[in-house]
């Protein structure tokens, strides 16, 4: 018994590193992706709003852009608000605005590569009656 005990000494701790070493970089990359589709997310409810925004009879297009811009800054950084375009569009036959934000998140940690994407938003423009 002692010598089945001597064998074993110090085995966990390699079993440990074994573990460690496969599961680590799985939890990091889910993390990543949770980082990822939270900008992309976040950045689709901001352009939402500032084509509301933009859509509505007393404001115009900059008050959009504007609007998305202030909500990117104050959720995630300016750095992802510096790209947003407006434009005119129809949606379902009726007159609207589409805002879209263009991103570049970095997938792999700060230095690593990045996944760039497009997301937009749109409304349909009040009747200024």
């Amino acid at each position: 018994m002692t010598r089945c005990r001597r064998t074993q000494r110090g085995s966990a701790l390699v079993d440990f590193t074994l573990v460690l070493v496969l599961m680590l970089p799985i939890v990091v990359g889910l993390i990543q992706l949770a980082l990822v589709l939270h900008v992309r997310t976040t950045l689709a409810a901001a352009a939402a709003e500032g084509a509301r925004v933009a859509a509505t009879a007393d404001r115009g297009a900059g008050d959009g852009v504007a609007r998305t811009r202030s909500q990117i800054d104050e959720a995630l950084a300016g750095r992802y608000a510096r790209d947003v375009d407006v434009r005119t569009v129809s949606v379902d036959g009726a007159p609207g605005v589409e805002i879209t934000v263009h991103a570049a998140v970095p997938a792999l940690g700060i230095g690593g590569p990045a996944v760039e994407f497009s997301v937009s938003g749109r409304a349909v423009e009040e009747d200024p009656r």
